[in-house]
């Protein structure tokens, strides 16, 4: 077997999952970047918050870009800046009801669509694919 053979199916693949992503946030009136920051303030757990420099390491993007994003999911109503307690600095963004609402809505169809994409491997192959891929991303140069 070649390497072509290996990364073009990988790289089929990825091209599939963009895809099914891309359907399920649709569904939802989501962007991928919107679903990013709401699911990193969802992960934080309640009370779904976490300053714009924890938001920036939980997403890779610079801090324009990120208060930008901010923004945009404020003025959807979906997230909330608030001064951060002890630091009237400080601030914090804040998951709101409605944005968690979306989050979770898109997350069950995301989980659906790839859960999907799993059907042919059963859960030891699963577990093989894991484990070689896990390898190949920790041996890139």
């Amino acid at each position: 077997m070649t390497p072509l053979e290996v990364l073009s199916r990988i790289t089929r693949l990825a091209h599939q999952l963009d895809r099914r992503r891309s359907a399920a946030f649709t569904a939802h009136d989501l962007e991928s970047w919107e679903f990013d920051v709401l699911a990193a303030l969802r992960r934080a757990g309640p009370p779904y918050q976490l300053s714009p420099g924890q938001l920036l390491q939980e997403t890779l993007v610079t801090s324009g870009t990120m208060t930008n994003r901010v923004d945009r999911l404020a003025a959807r109503g979906w997230v909330t800046r608030e001064v951060q307690p002890g630091d009237r600095r400080g601030v914090l963004v804040r998951l709101t009801g409605e944005g968690r609402t979306v989050v979770d809505s898109a997350l069950t169809d995301l989980l659906q669509a790839e859960r999907s994409m799993l059907t042919g491997l059963d859960p030891a192959a699963q577990a093989e694919l894991i484990a070689a891929l896990r390898v190949l991303l920790a041996t890139r140069p």
